[in-house]
């Protein structure tokens, strides 16, 4: 392998680019640079370009077409065969506008005028004329002006008979071109920023179809910098951008942190792939799911619905045919690992899994847990679900700021209206009538047992002071006895010595 070899190879590893398109961008230049000092303005230069010995071989390549007949030769030129078109397009607009103009003639007068007609020979024209042979007859100018002989990149077939006798129309002819010895060093300097351009050019090509295909799928991505609101992501290749609208209010964006993000769209502009990056999705929540949870990537358990608002709260509904599989615990995972994991990628967003049912009644009783539903209602033609709850679980079923009924509905597309039990709450306001007498006996109880406990308690600590001090004056005779004893083994002691 050449060195030459080597050095395109590097450049295919680095940029992650075909080896095919880098030869062809080093063609191109070259036979940019043989036009530009070598060339003729009717020349079609192009350049085969060797990696292996590092040589170029010039070619000036053209098309055979039919033969023209040349302006001086004949009057009736393609200009002139197009602006004959033109004024028979031009009549039969106008016949076309008298024959609408005319009022309705009698039999004998339109026979008249088709035996006239037929006497006249000199235009072909239909007796009925119709838009279509209009449209068609405007068609036929537009190619006759659109068939014009290109000198640079087609060739006569006299002409190409000439350089080969079994030339056809439709084949390619290349022509070889001298190349001179001061070509090597003329083109090595034009090709150059040629040959950077056009890297760049195929390496954005590459990037935006790579991304394209990725387009409305899950990534990773680290995040590289802040431009005011929005937030550049590196994607590894390419950067994408996160729009303040796509970002989630309660999560911060710091330099380095690694996040995975949808991709919402891949535009193609001037300077590259513009990607639109997204956290607000569903579809980000529903393609975390199916790379956390195996269940679902097997199939085994099916998402039928997702209703979220981002950075606050999710419900998601889970749906399984196989009687094996718990669907919500396959979901939640063992002591909630697997739903904390997702959790945590959504920056801390509650996530409520819900079964699916195909009966329209447990479903929307299921979307509105944790709360508990004492009995549901519903119309099939409006689509309107009223469901009944106890006062205590009121507040708990439409949630903060309404936000549990209204996932609620955007899970199962039903309007879910909820009413308060008016049974319940009278029962359970002559319950609370019936604990607040309770409390009023209870003070009136308590005065005269608190009464009893303190002459109680006075007792007790009356025993408890004797009790101390009898304890007190034991120890202090115990006290004194030890000294005593000891006094009267030291005289013994003493006297022992003294003797």
């Amino acid at each position: 392998m050449s060195e030459l070899q080597n050095i395109i190879k590097s450049i295919c590893e680095e940029k992650g680019l075909n080896q095919e398109s880098v030869i062809s961008a080093i063609e191109s230049s070259l036979s940019a640079a043989y036009r530009k000092d070598f060339g003729n303005k009717n020349q079609n230069i192009k350049v085969l370009f060797d990696p292996e010995t590092g040589e170029s071989k010039v070619y000036d390549v053209k098309t055979v077409v039919e033969d023209v007949i040349e302006e001086d030769e004949n009057p009736e030129s393609t200009e002139h065969a197009t602006s004959r078109t033109k004024f028979v397009v031009e009549d039969v607009k106008s016949a076309v506008e008298d024959e609408n103009a005319k009022p309705a003639k009698s039999k004998d007068e339109k026979t008249k005028n088709k035996e006239d007609k037929t006497k006249n020979k000199k235009l072909s024209l239909p007796v009925k004329i119709s838009e279509d042979n209009l449209t068609n007859a405007e068609n036929n100018a537009e190619e006759n002006e659109e068939k014009k002989f290109n000198p640079k990149t087609e060739i006569q077939l006299s002409d190409s008979k000439l350089l080969k006798k079994t030339a056809k129309i439709g084949e390619e002819i290349k022509t070889r071109l001298e190349v001179p010895a001061s070509y090597g060093r003329v083109a090595a300097q034009t090709a150059k920023q040629v040959i950077i351009q056009r890297l760049r050019e195929a390496e954005r090509e590459m990037i935006f179809n790579e991304f394209k295909d990725k387009e409305k799928e899950v990534v990773s991505g680290i995040v590289q910098r802040r431009e005011g609101k929005t937030i550049f992501v590196d994607l590894g290749k390419t950067i994408g951008f996160l729009p303040v609208e796509e970002q989630i209010f309660s999560e911060q964006y710091n330099q380095g942190d690694r996040i995975k993000v949808y991709i919402k769209e891949v535009k193609s502009e001037h300077k590259g792939a513009n990607i639109i990056l997204s956290r607000t999705s569903e579809e980000i929540l529903r393609k975390i799911f199916y790379l956390e949870i195996p269940e679902i990537t097997n199939n085994l358990v099916e998402l039928k619905a997702i209703s979220r608002e981002a950075g606050f709260r999710s419900k998601v509904a889970v749906w399984t045919d196989s009687k094996n599989v718990d669907p919500i615990g396959s979901c939640v995972g063992q002591r909630g690992s697997r739903i904390q994991t997702i959790m945590k990628e959504l920056g801390g967003e509650k996530i409520d899994i819900i079964e699916y049912h195909e009966d329209s009644a447990k479903f929307v009783s299921n979307a509105l847990s944790p709360a508990k539903i004492l009995g549901i209602d519903i119309n099939d033609k409006t689509k309107v679900a009223t469901v009944k709850v106890s006062p205590d679980q009121l507040s708990l079923a439409i949630g903060k700021n309404g936000q549990n009924v209204r996932l609620a509905a955007r899970l199962t597309k039903w309007k879910i209206n909820i009413i308060e039990d008016t049974a319940k709450k009278d029962k359970q306001q002559d319950h609370k009538a019936d604990d607040v007498k309770k409390e009023e006996k209870t003070k009136d109880d308590k005065p005269q047992k608190t009464e009893e406990k303190t002459e109680e308690k006075i007792i007790d600590d009356e025993q408890k002071d004797a009790k101390k001090l009898e304890k007190d004056e034991k120890k202090k005779t115990t006290k004194t006895k030890t000294k005593t004893d000891v006094k009267t083994d030291k005289t013994e002691i003493s006297e022992k010595k003294s003797k």
